[in-house]
Formats: structure tokens, sequence, C-alpha cells
């Protein structure tokens, strides 16, 4: 392998440049960027993302407030977060920690969100404006692997790209940022059928199919650039004083290292970018509603 695709440091130098921004800019705006985060339930791994974001906004400037409802509040409780959000001047991005307990309507409380403080770029608008090739708030996930690559200096046009997964949050987006660079994308999923036989095709593999170890050495031709998405907590042993786990992704990484050009390593590729992203989202928020121009619009696909 010739490359690691290095999110961590990426977004490391990222924060340096957005907390530059903002303590340049607040000065002109009267205040800083405002980030609100609706969190619903305990659901662990969400507890850990909202941390890891509430630190991350801390280390730039920005201003967060996390909203944590109890598992048994009522939907129009978290509508009525939504609204009052919507209302808030000072709020400039508002994010719905996903995935809700079962039995929320998570389209509707996504699409109650103000689209212009939709940084999570999820909104139907949003999601309109993607596809038609307009500005607005951009999936973090895909948005983040596109600046990566960027960095990278990887060059996507007339280049064939297999997207694994097709969700809202990732797959989908992710494919329509690579048509947008003019790559060639073919997006695969649960029901492709002989799936080595396409994946084997790519340039570029992204795979954010949400299963541990899917993709291994037969999946990548000599040469191909992979992106893992995946992140999971595996266990690796257990005894009678503590069990023992490691994190991997998607992809066999050790398997596939010595046949690929570059790849994304698990954790510190992709999971920091999607966290930069965020931050970038939100500073570009501040600066539309506070009448400025956007110091990083070049981060933006």
């Amino acid at each position: 392998m010739e490359i690691i695709l290095d999110g961590k440091k990426l977004a490391a130098e990222l924060e340096i440049r957005l907390k530059q921004d903002i303590d340049h800019l607040s000065i002109i705006a009267g205040r800083r960027p405002g980030l609100a985060v609706i969190r619903v339930g305990e659901d662990p791994a969400s507890g850990v993302y909202v941390s890891n974001k509430e630190k991350a906004c801390k280390r730039v400037g920005i201003d967060s407030s996390i909203f944590h409802l109890k598992e048994d509040s009522s939907f129009d409780d978290i509508l009525g977060t939504v609204a009052s959000l919507n209302n808030d001047l000072n709020v400039d991005g508002i994010l719905l920690q996903l995935p809700l307990p079962n039995g929320f309507d998570e389209t509707r409380l996504l699409k109650a969100i103000d689209p212009e403080k939709d940084v999570d770029g999820l909104h139907t608008i949003n999601l309109g404006r993607l596809i038609k090739g307009e500005a607005g708030p951009r999936s973090c996930t895909p948005a983040g692997i596109m600046a990566l690559l960027r960095y990278n200096n990887i060059d996507l046009e007339g280049k064939r790209v297999v997207v694994i997964g097709r969700s809202i949050l990732v797959g989908k987006p992710m494919a329509l940022m690579l048509q947008a660079a003019n790559a060639t994308v073919t997006v695969a999923h649960s029901k492709t059928l002989n799936l080595a036989e396409l994946t084997n095709q790519a340039d570029l593999l992204v795979v954010a199919a949400g299963k541990p170890n899917l993709i291994g050495c037969e999946h990548v031709s000599p040469g191909c650039i992979v992106v893992d998405v995946g992140i999971h907590r595996i266990q690796t042993s257990t005894n009678l004083i503590e069990s023992k786990f490691k994190l991997c992704g998607d992809v066999r990484a050790k398997e596939v290292a010595s046949k690929v050009r570059a790849m994304t390593p698990v954790p510190g590729g992709v999971g920091p970018m999607t966290v930069a992203m965020l931050l970038v989202n939100t500073v570009n928020r501040w600066q539309f509603h506070c009448g400025l121009s956007s110091t990083v619009s070049d981060l933006l696909p």
C-alpha cells in the first residue's frame, strides 16, 4: 500500500483553519457559530458520537448545545425542540443524532429541521439540491470522504467507482457527489449478485455496507483505492475477568493492504472526517446567516 488516507491528520488541520476563521470573523458577526445536537434515548454509540462532536466544537470555538431527551419522550416533545431551535437566531446548525429509538418517525423529524440549518444534509430539500448540483448543506460522511480524496490528490474524473451501500446517510449522497466529480459510479447493495465480479472493476471502492469484514482480497483489483466507512466493535476473547474487543471496518484491512494503492484506516480514516465536515457545515451556515462570504466553500463538494 502506497498511501494511507489519514482522516485524523486532515481533520486536525481543518480544525486549526476553522478556529482561525471563527476567532477572526466572530468579531465581525458579533457572535460565534452555534450548533444544537438533539439526542433521544440512551444508545451508547450515540452517546460517544455526541461527546466527540461536543469536544470538537469546543476545540474550534463553536458554541454547542446538547438536547438529550428521554426515550419515552413524545414525538411532539421532539418536534417542539426542533421548532424552538429553528427559531433560535444563535443556532446555525441543527443535528438530529441517528438512529432514533424504535417508534419515532425519523423522516418527519428530519423534514421539520429548517433546511438552512440542516448541517447533516439530510433534509429533503438539501438532498434535492445535491441531485440538482445546487449549493446547500451536504451529508457529512460523504463530504468528508470527498475532502480526503481531494487532499490526497486522487483524481476522480473518468474513474470507475463502486459504492457498496445505498443508505440515505452515506451510500446515495456518496454516489451523487462522485458523479458530480465526473466519476462513473455503480451502487451495490445487499441484493447485488456476484459482488466480487463488480468490485474488481473499480478504481475506487467505497464500502459503507455496515457489515464487519465483508470485503477481502477477492473483491479488490491491484492498485485499487479503498475507502472503508464501517466501524465495528468486535469481541475477541472472554474470560472471567474481562472481555476484550477490537475495532474493525467493513474491509479486511490486513488482507487487502498489500494489493491496494491507498486505503483509509479504521479507526482514524472516515470517522474524524465526518466530525470535521460537521464543523465545516456549521461554520458555513454561520457565515451564511451572518451575511459573510464563505471561507470554507473550497472544502464542500
